[in-house]
């Protein structure tokens, strides 16, 4: 072995490693690209993928209305999962807030909970979870369930201070007053919304079809563009009659078609392969769907401005477009996401997508309910593609 290597791993090899290495040394953006990004993203991942769940929305019915009730949603609400968002006076009121997406977990507790807690008899707690997420519903219902544990087991130690045993009414000689029965345990029944089957496939399918319509709308625009660059025939089509806006409208046209027909195999896929269900209005899922193409082509092009060969755009686009697919809420819920980081989704059009995707599609909601999502992705939209053709006309006037 040494006696391959050495005549060929000799002095001509490493002038050769070393000749390299300046090269890459004197390259002061590849060097950039190898350590800025890498480590920009490990930490953004690191924070942003964690599994655990925090600030759900909660609502209450508290029909009750007494000390005990607001000791049960005391529990609940004691640690980071729940966070009390409001409270509801009907479970009609409260069944609209989670269908409009204000709430992700509703509690419901009855008029008689007090009542038939102190005499001895079982109570039970109505418990509504949004299933569009299977996963955090079910770490939801596990967190309520031990908050209910946890107050059934401090109740047997601690009964009520106007209890009394019987011996200790015997002692006292008051058998004018009986003494009181002990509490009866708190029981709940959880209602999984639009997911009864919890399948997660819904929540991963929903999310990852906003992903792949905007990295492959980037990639295609941008090495669309960047092809005319390298060859030189943007200034050919400049010097035509035709404006820069119509130039850009003619090249993100067929780029639209192409895509839009992407979307249906997708949407198909989903439907045929995984079952998700179309429960809310096609119509209303392909207008997101075409918005979303447009954001994913004026990533792409405005991207393209910026490099002047396709590696360029490739290495930009790996600095751009995986932590936009990874805090977008698309495989984690952007409420598990610390507080600093989720202010950035707000700029991600796949959250938006995503969040009209399993509202229209799983959900069944209407315009009125995913107009703000709607409109913001819109908005992206339009301001990318401007954004695009702005500069690719200032490239090259």
């Amino acid at each position: 072995m040494r006696a391959w290597a050495g005549p060929r791993l000799g002095g001509r090899f490493w002038a050769l490693a070393l000749k390299e290495l300046r090269q890459i040394r004197g390259d002061r953006r590849l060097a950039l690209s190898l350590v800025v990004p890498p480590m920009l993203q490990i930490l953004l991942f690191g924070f942003a993928l964690d599994s655990h769940v925090r600030d759900l929305r909660l609502g209450v019915v508290d029909e009750s209305g007494t000390h005990p009730s607001r000791d049960l949603v005391a529990a609940i609400t004691e640690n980071q999962t729940f966070r009390l968002t409001g409270s509801y006076h009907t479970a009609e009121e409260l069944g609209a807030a989670l269908a409009t997406g204000r709430l992700d977990v509703g509690v419901v507790v009855p008029y008689d909970y007090a009542r038939e807690r102190a005499r001895g008899r079982p109570v039970t707690v109505q418990v509504l979870l949004n299933a569009a997420n299977a996963n955090t519903a079910q770490i939801a219902q596990g967190y309520i369930e031990g908050a209910v544990a946890w107050l059934n087991q401090h109740a047997d130690r601690a009964p009520p201070a106007t209890a009394r045993t019987a011996a200790e009414v015997r002692a006292d000689g008051d058998e004018a007053r009986p003494p009181l029965p002990p509490r009866a345990r708190v029981e709940i029944r959880s209602t999984f919304l639009y997911n009864p089957g919890l399948v997660n496939t819904w929540f991963i399918v929903t999310g990852i079809f906003g992903t792949l319509i905007i990295l492959n709308g980037s990639l295609v625009a941008g090495a669309t563009m960047i092809r005319e660059k390298e060859r030189g025939t943007v200034e050919q089509l400049l010097m035509t009659p035709a404006s820069a806006l119509e130039v850009i409208t003619a090249k993100i046209l067929p780029l639209f078609v192409l895509l839009m027909g992407m979307v249906g195999l997708v949407l198909m896929v989903a439907r045929l392969v995984f079952h998700v269900p179309f429960r809310g209005s096609l119509l209303l899922m392909l207008v997101a769907c075409a918005c979303c193409v447009l954001t994913g082509i004026g990533i792409g092009t405005f991207l393209s401005t910026f490099a002047r060969s396709a590696n360029q755009t490739q290495l930009i686009g790996f600095f751009v477009n995986p932590p936009l697919a990874m805090l977008s809420g698309a495989l984690t819920p952007i409420e598990a996401m610390p507080g600093w980081i989720q202010p950035v989704t707000l700029l991600n059009p796949i959250a938006y997508f995503a969040s009209v995707a399993r509202a229209v599609l799983v959900k069944g909601a209407g315009l009125e309910v995913v107009y703000l999502q709607l409109l913001a992705l819109a908005a992206l939209a339009l301001g990318l593609v401007a954004v695009s053709a702005w500069r690719f006309r200032s490239q090259h006037s």
